[in-house]
């Protein structure tokens, strides 16, 4: 049975909100999690084909002459589909990634065997307390430490490993588990909040 903590946590850049508006990738970061522990990442800038925008290139600090020397969409996502191989993944606001990588992995004809899982709604029934449930938020009211600038993807990536492994943590915990079942986090994600601490106790 799969588990919570051998997972890749992955994150895009991208020209816009939607793949069904045309916007595509224009960065993938992710990490893998074995047993708890960050063992590898994976970190590319991709070429779309088009022009970013200034308020694009303001946001995430990616320039299009950086995107003009990358390898193109079709041959990074080649490589993260390599990466990912048969692991479980989790971003934060996974809805928003999964639709990207879904969109950029149909165009190369490739497909992940595993599950997604978000982060983001796994705090709204873990983290009840915090201000809000944004990344930056949830890395501070957590008190982890950190080196680096948000909008990047590896960055955001190794923010979000830090902030899952430590909700994990606490469910191992506070309901005595000596491994969570990465389907429990994929039940708790679909529970009402108020709903989580029965859905952790009945566990079996």
């Amino acid at each position: 049975m799969s588990d919570a903590n051998n997972i890749v946590i992955f994150d895009f850049e991208t020209t816009g909100l939607s793949p069904k508006m045309g916007d595509r990738a224009i960065e993938i970061g992710a990490v893998r999690i074995k047993n708890g522990l960050l063992v590898d990442r994976f970190q590319a800038l991709m070429n779309p084909g088009m022009r970013i925008n200034s308020f694009i290139e303001n946001f995430t600090g990616i320039s299009n002459k950086m995107l003009a020397e990358a390898e193109p969409c079709a041959v990074v996502m080649d490589s993260f589909c390599d990466f990912i191989g048969s692991d479980n993944l989790v971003a934060h606001n996974a809805s928003f990634d999964k639709n990207f990588l879904d969109a950029e992995l149909h165009r190369i004809s490739r497909r992940y065997p595993g599950q997604i899982s978000c982060s983001m709604l796994l705090a709204r029934r873990l983290l009840r307390d915090a201000p809000n449930h944004k990344l930056g938020t949830l890395v501070d009211y957590l008190n982890i430490q950190t080196e680096g600038g948000y909008h990047r993807a590896l960055f955001d990536s190794e923010m979000t490993a830090k902030v899952w492994l430590t909700m994990i943590n606490k469910i191992q915990q506070r309901y005595n588990m000596a491994r969570v079942p990465f389907a429990l986090v994929q039940k708790l994600c679909k529970t009402p909040a108020a709903s989580a601490h029965r859905t952790l106790t009945n566990w079996k």
